[in-house]
């Protein structure tokens, strides 16, 4: 699966992007992963969860199909970035966008709920939910960026 890089952010204060979910174990992580490996030049993405519960060994695993780095990845808690000033806060499943906190910054924020592959523990979940993520990040979220 091949993208191109996008369009240089040539600004001195680019753009952040928080994806959160509840464990951020798996779909936050792909996204936020999937969108600095492909458009990280336009806007830079972290992960957070309400609850979040470690990286699940297989959302690396279908990273890392693709080539793109997780050594940087981690689980953590919304509350250790909820002071970072976040231009766009998409939650990626009903339970974090039931829970999503206040942030001090007045955000914009969007909602998407994608399958939690964690559940199922299968391989091809995992490769499907991340698919629809990466389809998801170039077809819509890109124009709220540009």
């Amino acid at each position: 699966m091949l993208l191109d890089k996008g369009v240089v952010n040539r600004s001195k204060n680019p753009k952040k992007i928080l994806f959160l979910c509840t464990h951020n174990s798996a779909r936050s992580i792909i996204a936020e992963a999937l969108w600095n490996h492909y458009f990280g030049n336009i806007a830079r993405a972290e992960s957070a969860g309400t609850e979040p519960s470690g990286v699940n060994p297989l959302t690396v695993r279908v990273l890392e199909e693709l080539g793109i780095d997780t050594s940087n990845l981690r689980s953590k808690s919304v509350e250790e970035v909820l002071s970072n000033n976040y231009d766009l806060v998409i939650t990626v499943c009903d339970k974090a966008k039931e829970n999503c906190p206040v942030f001090p910054k007045r955000v914009r924020k969007i909602h998407r709920s994608f399958d939690d592959p964690a559940a199922s523990g299968n391989i091809d979940v995992f490769r499907r939910v991340r698919d629809e993520i990466l389809r998801w990040l170039r077809e819509e979220v890109m124009s709220l960026i540009g």
